[in-house]
């Protein structure tokens, strides 16, 4: 079986409010596009028309669909217990800002979508003087006054504007009203699903004239009221006591761990036994030794490392996120 350090192709998408951080040279990504605007770099994807490949080693070429249906489900991990790969990790570059909307749960979206529902989480790699996101409803803020808000289309008061600096994280559960604002670049995991309830996008018009869809019938569904306190027993819920007094982590749910680490020049990791890691390069340089090879790790960069792969280690000035199931 070949267990070792995938290096994944990226999917780029171009958006109405992105920008060209990810795809000029200046910035250091080191990602390529047809697009002159690109919103998002998809780095970690397993879906049908959305596909990362393998670009080094004996794999080179495949999918990773096509690498898990070889090698088997054992290489997502003992943990997996799905149909659907369960992760889809993004690098998101917004020059300006993004539609107010919020993110079904699972319950909610097997019932009304045939889908799974959408926890994910933001690392603030880089932020502009006065960046700010939507992050939930202002404190006191209920769900009748925020239905009433959407009704009206009037919002002042009602959403919370978060104030973000590079290197914070943003726990975003499934039910919570969010945006990204403008000049921003993120890394997102979450949940491997693509489903939005778009609630409010300024009366902006895409290329071809038209408006965006909204939803607000859906959205005014699933929206659910969060204090801190309720956020951060989600965002490590899964975590042990021992993870919670680890500064590297940044969040263990239900659907995903993910640590930060600042290597440098070495680092020793020992896989997890029920999880493939995902590793996303967010700075620096440097190559994954494993074994006797060593594989380049640049900024923008994502590897795939099956379940089952044998300690490696991380070598050089490296800002990165390790991510796995569990």
């Amino acid at each position: 079986m070949a267990l070792y350090p995938l290096k994944l192709s990226y999917i780029t998408k171009s958006m109405i409010w992105g920008g060209t951080k990810l795809i000029d040279p200046a910035y250091g990504w080191n990602r390529k596009s047809d697009f002159t605007k690109v919103g998002e770099a998809w780095t970690l994807t397993c879906r049908p028309n959305e596909m990362s490949i393998i670009m080094n080693g004996a794999c080179h070429g495949m999918t990773l669909s096509e690498y898990i249906d070889l090698y088997g489900r054992g290489v997502i991990g003992d943990d997996f217990k799905g149909n659907t790969f369960p992760l889809l990790i993004k690098l998101i570059d917004a020059t300006d800002k993004l539609s107010v909307q919020v993110h079904p749960d699972d319950a909610y979206a097997a019932r009304m979508e045939n889908g799974s529902g959408k926890t994910e989480m933001w690392y603030i790699v880089d932020a502009e003087p006065g960046a700010e996101i939507i992050y939930g409803l202002e404190p006191g803020v209920s769900k009748d006054r925020f239905c009433q808000a959407v009704l009206e289309r009037e919002y002042d008061g009602v959403l919370h504007h978060q104030p973000v600096k590079a290197g914070e994280t943003y726990f975003i559960p499934s039910g919570m009203v969010h945006a990204i604002g403008a000049g921003i670049l993120i890394a997102e995991i979450q949940q491997n699903c693509d489903l939005t309830y778009r609630v409010y996008d300024y009366e902006r018009r895409q290329a071809d004239g038209s408006k965006r869809q909204l939803h607000p019938m859906k959205a005014m569904d699933v929206t659910r009221v969060f204090t801190d306190e309720d956020v951060n027993a989600l965002r490590f819920e899964a975590a042990t006591d021992e993870e919670r007094a680890d500064p590297a982590l940044l969040a263990h749910c239900k659907y995903f761990r993910t640590r930060h680490y600042v290597v440098n020049r070495h680092l020793d990791i020992t896989p997890p036994p029920g999880s493939f890691l995902s590793l996303q390069c967010v700075g620096g340089d440097g190559f994954i030794r494993h074994s006797v090879f060593n594989y380049p790790f640049a900024k923008g960069d994502n590897y795939f490392i099956p379940a089952g792969t044998s300690p490696f280690c991380l070598e050089g000035d490296v800002d990165v996120l390790e991510t796995s199931l569990s």
